[in-house]
């Protein structure tokens, strides 16, 4: 069963390398804010940690594959990690990215905990470069026409303004005054009716249209 609320993320580990398989497996076994799920229980795990090189066209299929198994939420851990590549994992429905060079084991742990609990992940020194980016997106389809009579409101704008600063779930609470529960609320609602992936792909939408 999930883990709704309790202090352990359960976390199914897949990299395409042996060697880094055992090597991020071995270092979240000994994290009490971690239990492992083995492949026959990926359908039990909170966050799926997918570790590569780079997101090439076989990592993009296993995590594919992962998704459709019922994870909810995915992590990619890489080596190689630019702009292109943030806005790609986007669009494959992405939850957080991190650099392997950044993948310590506290900070391994805080994202898939950050992620788990509803937030993102992205290098600060890739947010700033991503509205450059999203044209990337726009060529190949992967962002949908605005609906018209359909804008962003105010409050919409608010919250993915702080999304693309970093802010988590929680964070975004205390800076607007508002519930937990109304701020995925309103994530929630942007992304079904402009049918987006997920905060990233949504920040991502927003830059382009130029609301934030």
């Amino acid at each position: 069963m999930r883990n709704h609320g309790g202090s352990r993320v359960s976390t199914y580990v897949y990299a395409n390398d042996p060697i880094l398989q055992a090597g991020v497996t071995s270092t979240l076994r000994m994290c009490a804010e971690v239990r492992l799920v083995a492949g026959c229980s990926v359908d039990s795990a909170e966050v799926a940690v997918v570790v590569a090189d780079a997101l090439d066209d076989a990592v993009y299929r296993n995590l594919r594959a992962i998704q459709r198994g019922g994870v909810p939420r995915t992590m990619l851990v890489l080596g190689s990690l630019d702009e292109t590549t943030v806005v790609a994992a986007a669009e494959a429905g992405v939850s957080g990215m991190i650099r392997r060079t950044d993948a310590t084991r506290d900070n391994l742990v805080a994202q898939i905990k950050r992620i788990a609990a509803g937030g993102g992940a992205v290098p600060p020194d890739l947010v700033g470069t991503l509205l450059e980016e999203v044209g990337y997106l726009q060529r190949r389809g992967g962002f949908p026409r605005r609906p018209a009579g359909a804008p962003l409101s105010e409050r919409e704008i608010e919250v993915l303004r702080l999304v693309s600063e970093g802010f988590d779930t929680a964070a975004i609470a205390d800076e607007l005054c508002y519930s937990e529960r109304t701020v995925k609320s309103v994530l929630h609602g942007v992304t079904t009716r402009l049918h987006l992936r997920n905060r990233t792909h949504a920040v991502a939408y927003a830059m382009r249209e130029g609301l934030i």
